[in-house]
C-alpha cells in the first residue's frame, strides 16, 4: 500500500488550519463551463485541506435548481469550504426594495455563507451600500463587497518601454474611466466598518498581464485595508505568482479550481515554478 505525505512548511511559511482569517484560497465554481458535483467531490477529497471558499461565479447559482445547490452547499461544508454567491445582487434592483432581503432569506436556505456585493454595478448611492451589508450581517450571513479597480490603459508601460536613456513616444490617451482609487479604498473601508467581512477586489485591469500590474495601486489598497480584509482576483496563474511573491502566503486570493494546487505550492515556499522541490524529502512511500 503506498502512502503519501504533503511537506510539512516552516512555521512561519505556513497557514493555520481552517477557518482561516488569512491566507484564504477562494475557488471559481460553476461559471464558463458545467462544473459537476462529481467534479467537485474530486476537489474537495484531493485538495479540500487547501480550499477555503467556493464561489458561485458570474450569478450561475440563479440558474441552477435549488435541489443541485444544496447538495453543492452541503458537501462544501463537509470540507469545512464556505460558499458565496457571485456578483448577481445588481440584478435584484428592479425587483423593489424587498427583493434583496427575499435574496438574503433564500441563500440562507439554500446553504450560502456569503453573499458578493458589487458595488461598480449595482449603481446606487454609498449609504444604500451600507445599508445592504447591514442587511447580510443581520440575516445572518458574511458580506463581501467587491470593487473593481479602473484606470486608463495607457498609464502601462510597454514591456519595451524601459530601455534607460531612450525616447519613448508617448502612448495615445484612451477614453477609459479613471476611477480615483483613494475615493474607492474610502468607500470600502466604510463597509468594514458597517460590517463587512472581506473586501473583493477584481482588479483584472491591473493584473491582467503580470508584467504590467500597478504595483503602486496594489499596494495602497493592501497598506489602507490590511491583508486580512482583503482578497484579490487572480485572473492567471502568473498573477498568483506576482501577489505571493510581493505579499507572502497570507495573502488571499479568488482562482480557478485549476490553480488551486499551483498556488498552495506557491504559498508553501515561495518557489516561483519550480514546484517539483515543494514535495522535498517529506514526500516519500513506505
Amino acid at each position: 500500500m503506498a502512502a503519501y505525505r504533503w511537506k510539512t512548511f516552516f512555521e512561519e511559511e505556513d497557514r493555520p488550519e481552517k477557518p482561516r482569517r488569512y491566507g484564504v484560497t477562494e475557488m471559481r465554481g460553476p461559471h464558463h463551463s458545467l462544473f459537476s458535483q462529481n467534479l467537485l467531490q474530486d476537489v474537495f477529497d484531493s485538495m479540500g485541506q487547501f480550499v477555503d471558499g467556493l464561489k458561485f461565479a458570474g450569478g450561475s447559482h440563479s440558474l441552477m435548481p435549488k435541489s443541485y445547490i444544496k447538495e453543492v452547499t452541503n458537501l462544501a461544508r463537509k470540507h469545512n469550504v464556505y460558499v458565496s454567491t457571485g456578483d448577481w445582487a445588481e440584478h435584484l434592483q428592479r425587483g423593489g426594495p424587498s427583493a434583496f432581503k427575499d435574496y438574503i432569506e433564500e441563500c440562507k436556505e439554500l446553504g450560502f455563507d456569503t453573499i458578493e456585493i458589487d458595488a461598480g454595478s449595482l449603481g446606487i448611492p454609498e449609504e444604500i451600500l451600507l445599508r445592504y451589508v447591514r442587511l447580510v450581517k443581520t440575516g445572518g450571513l458574511r458580506a463581501k463587497p467587491l470593487f473593481a479597480v479602473k484606470f486608463n490603459k495607457s498609464d502601462i508601460p510597454r514591456s519595451g518601454d524601459r530601455a534607460y536613456g531612450s525616447y519613448i513616444v508617448p502612448a495615445q490617451r484612451t477614453s477609459e474611466l479613471v476611477e480615483d482609487v483613494n475615493l474607492l479604498i474610502r468607500r470600502a473601508e466604510r463597509c468594514l466598518e458597517a460590517g463587512a467581512d472581506m473586501i473583493m477586489i477584481d482588479a483584472d485591469d491591473v493584473c491582467r498581464q503580470a508584467d504590467s500590474v500597478r504595483a503602486d495601486i496594489i499596494a495602497k489598497v493592501v497598506s489602507r485595508l490590511g491583508l486580512e480584509k482583503t482578497m484579490f482576483e487572480a485572473s492567471n496563474p502568473k498573477t498568483s505568482e506576482w501577489f505571493i511573491k510581493q505579499y507572502g502566503p497570507r495573502v488571499n486570493l479568488f482562482v480557478d479550481h485549476s490553480q488551486v494546487m499551483d498556488l498552495e505550492c506557491l504559498r508553501g515556499c515561495n518557489l516561483g515554478k519550480d514546484h517539483v522541490s515543494v514535495l522535498g524529502s517529506s514526500y516519500y512511500r513506505f
